[in-house]
């Protein structure tokens, strides 16, 4: 076996072996399906097609992610897909009496992130018979995706794309912090928001939806809805601004 590589990320040290694959398209989607995830070494080991990842419907279906296709080796062995490989998994919907452990995607995806050493190569089978079972006996673990018990059926992008997923989640989390998205402006403070309650109290006594003397629990409740919003400063003042409106149509 290779010596490992410098580079630890899984994004280099994971390799996707397609075995016998019959249809360019769905070449050409598995391309799209581990680009999307930051993958991109692709092994082809006897496709039904030599030239399959410059064929038109390849290309189709990778698209955008001809880069992949152009990279994927196309090689005539299993021994020479997995040369600087030291671990093997198998993806298969059909489980074998004699089989290595099973794994599922997720379990197999935080093992392979969490060693640094293992170069690893992801197995998929044909579109009709899968994987034979002497490629399976040679590999370390066999995938076994979680689906309908009974209609498991994926296709073979869908298959990558799930285990392509599952890898990038296991090396670099789903990357969405608390606050990612849209504009985020500063937090009222405690005062600002006690503030704008007293406020918006005040303009629910006056247009009677409060009843100061049978209050029940509304402010409550609203403190509670507002509570889990994490309100901005601005947010303040547009709450208080529409109570100032209030106020001043009660008092004409």
């Amino acid at each position: 076996m290779n010596q490992p590589q410098t580079n630890t990320s899984l994004f280099s040290r994971l390799r996707f072996v397609l075995v016998e694959t019959s249809h360019p398209g769905n070449i050409g989607a598995v391309a799209r399906a581990m680009k999307t995830m930051g993958f991109s070494e692709l092994v082809l080991v006897n496709p039904r097609f030599s030239d399959a990842t410059t064929q038109e419907e390849a290309l189709a279906f990778a698209s955008g992610a001809q880069d992949v296709l152009e990279k994927a080796r196309v090689v005539g062995s299993f021994e020479e897909a997995m040369n600087g490989c030291n671990f093997a998994a198998a993806l298969t919907a059909r489980l074998r009496e004699f089989s290595p452990p099973v794994a599922t995607p997720r379990s197999l995806a935080a093992s392979l992130a969490a060693d640094p050493l293992l170069n690893a190569a992801l197995i998929f089978g044909s579109e009709r018979y899968g994987l034979p079972n002497d490629i399976i006996e040679r590999c370390n673990v066999l995938i076994n995706i979680p689906a309908n018990p009974v209609y498991s059926s994926l296709n073979l992008a869908q298959a990558v794309q799930i285990l392509a997923y599952e890898a990038r989640l296991a090396q670099d989390g789903d990357g969405i912090g608390a606050s990612v998205i849209g504009f985020q402006g500063e937090a009222a403070s405690v005062a600002q928001i006690d503030g704008m309650y007293a406020h918006l109290e005040e303009a629910l006594v006056a247009v009677d939806f409060l009843d100061p003397g049978n209050p029940k629990k509304l402010m409550p409740r609203l403190r509670r809805l507002f509570s889990r919003t994490q309100l901005e400063t601005e947010e303040v003042n547009i709450l208080r601004g529409i109570a100032r409106q209030i106020l001043a149509k009660t008092r004409r």
